[in-house]
């Protein structure tokens, strides 16, 4: 897979997932992090720049500099997320709603807004937005995350749709509860606010699927690499859920 590939928050977790997958497959891997740490144990030989996915300023330069060095982009994955606050609606503050919406759904606005011209100029492209089963089903206690995941299938169809004549195609994948520390932290914060432990929360969510079970960064990673394959040529405008088929959002209700 000879293809330029740029991935936010690739420096750890799922995002980390898909740039080592892409790096597999022979893709040259620009990945955008704010955390330096994260960052400065990518392999030398992938490109790296730290920034936050919500500051359009370094955004632009970013492009500007990549299109310096490789002349366009083949594939954005615009991963860059938070899981918000896990918290009655009535108790969540503004600032709190605000920043989850802001680093999940403006942030791959951004991203795809100024990888749109390099890849209009070129005639071709793919453009993966992390969303979540959230985004499909909607989850209690998770407004502000499920809002910015519906938001960004929207923003996906309608990129789609704006983008097709183009050569350009648009995706989400919406990943289930994934195995990390960002998942372990909601289910610490959902058990504090039940009343309940962390294995209960955690049976809860596996047990709301068909296959019994979380997914893993690497499922998430293999997505992302069909996405953008010439194998996914015509696949364009579609929500897919990596999930191992979500039966019941929320099984501890």
């Amino acid at each position: 897979m000879d293809k330029r590939v740029l991935i936010t928050a690739g420096g750890s977790g799922s995002g980390r997932a898909i740039a080592e997958a892409f790096h597999k497959a022979g893709a040259h891997v620009w990945v955008a992090d704010v955390d330096a740490g994260a960052l400065a144990s990518c392999p030398p030989t992938w490109e790296r720049e730290q920034l936050d996915v919500c500051d359009e300023a370094a955004v632009e330069a970013l492009f500007a500099r990549l299109r310096a060095a490789w002349g366009g982009l083949d594939t954005l994955c615009a991963n860059a997320g938070i899981a918000g606050p896990t918290a009655p609606i009535e108790t969540i503050e503004v600032a709190a709603w605000r920043h989850c919406l802001a680093v999940n759904l403006e942030g791959a606005f951004l991203f795809a807004k100024h990888a749109t011209p390099l890849m209009k100029a070129q005639r071709s492209g793919a453009i993966i937005l992390t969303s979540s089963t959230a985004g499909i089903f909607g989850y209690p206690n998770r407004a502000p995350y499920s809002a910015s995941k519906w938001a960004t299938n929207g923003l996906m169809k309608t990129l789609a749709m704006e983008l097709g004549p183009y050569g350009i195609r648009a995706n989400s994948i919406c990943p289930g509860a994934v195995e990390g520390p960002r998942m372990e932290a909601v289910m610490a914060r959902e058990a504090a606010a039940k009343g309940t432990t962390r294995d209960a929360i955690y049976a809860g969510y596996a047990g709301g699927t068909s296959m019994r079970s979380f997914v893993s960064a690497e499922d998430i990673a293999a997505m992302a690499v069909f996405l953008a394959s010439d194998a996914a040529r015509l696949v364009s405008g579609q929500i897919i859920a990596v999930d191992g088929h979500t039966e019941n959002p929320d099984p501890k209700a």
